[in-house]
């Protein structure tokens, strides 16, 4: 005779959805806040001084689930700039923009929006791309490498919004998508950030408004007077 099932042996032998689910809630949780100790630990202490056991500490979790989940302090640091260009929540900064360029239609109002989006995404990632630079600056390795991914991605991105506005008509007729990506990776770099916002004491609103002027006075053709 074979063993017995009753209905505790079925039920002992199901998996446990609900423990599942908790451990991978648990797990959200974890990385949440070591993302959110480490943005405030880097930033206070910069790249160098500050370590995954401080971070660990501050998050309660042990070291060996930062790096399991990281892969150590580069790792955090790009995790942590990324996080930073969804902006300040809801649909990311970069959705809106993109919805922005294909909705909009004049094209005053869509150098605005960007000013806007800048203004909302740049005081959460120009700080930690300034960390980035000046860990690369030291002589960091993996610093560098991050800050050559960080620049190339950006430009990437502004290229695309380049051939994106440049497509619906708005811009100058004797600009290329080169160009126009040019002008906007400079006006909305962290470098300009650094010098206005937090070298100047400008409001991150004023910023924006400065960034939406500055590109419609390169990229949009003249007004008829």
């Amino acid at each position: 005779m074979g063993p017995v099932v009753n209905a505790s042996n079925r039920e002992a032998s199901r998996p446990r959805a609900y423990d599942a689910r908790r451990r991978q809630e648990a797990a959200a949780e974890a990385r949440v806040r070591v993302l959110a100790q480490s943005r405030e630990l880097f930033l206070a202490g910069g790249y160098g001084r500050t370590t995954i056991a401080a971070i660990a500490r501050a998050a309660a979790v042990s070291k060996e689930s930062v790096y399991k989940s990281f892969g150590g302090k580069p790792g955090l640091v790009r995790a942590i700039y990324e996080q930073s260009l969804l902006g300040a929540g809801g649909p990311s900064a970069e959705e809106r923009s993109d919805r922005a360029q294909v909705t909009v239609t004049d094209p005053q109002e869509l150098m605005e929006q960007f000013g806007q989006f800048i203004s909302e995404v740049s005081p959460i990632g120009s700080p930690v791309y300034l960390l980035i630079r000046d860990a690369a600056a030291s002589g960091d390795p993996d610093m560098a490498a991050l800050l050559n991914d960080v620049d190339d991605e950006r430009f990437r991105r502004m290229l695309h919004n380049a051939r994106q506005v440049l497509g619906r008509g708005f811009l100058r007729a004797d600009l290329t998508a080169e160009e126009v990506a040019d002008v906007m990776f400079t006006s909305t770099s962290a470098e300009l950030y650094e010098v206005l916002v937090l070298k100047r004491g400008w409001s991150a609103e004023r910023y924006g408004r400065f960034v939406a002027r500055t590109l419609a006075a390169n990229l949009l053709p003249e007004r008829p007077a």
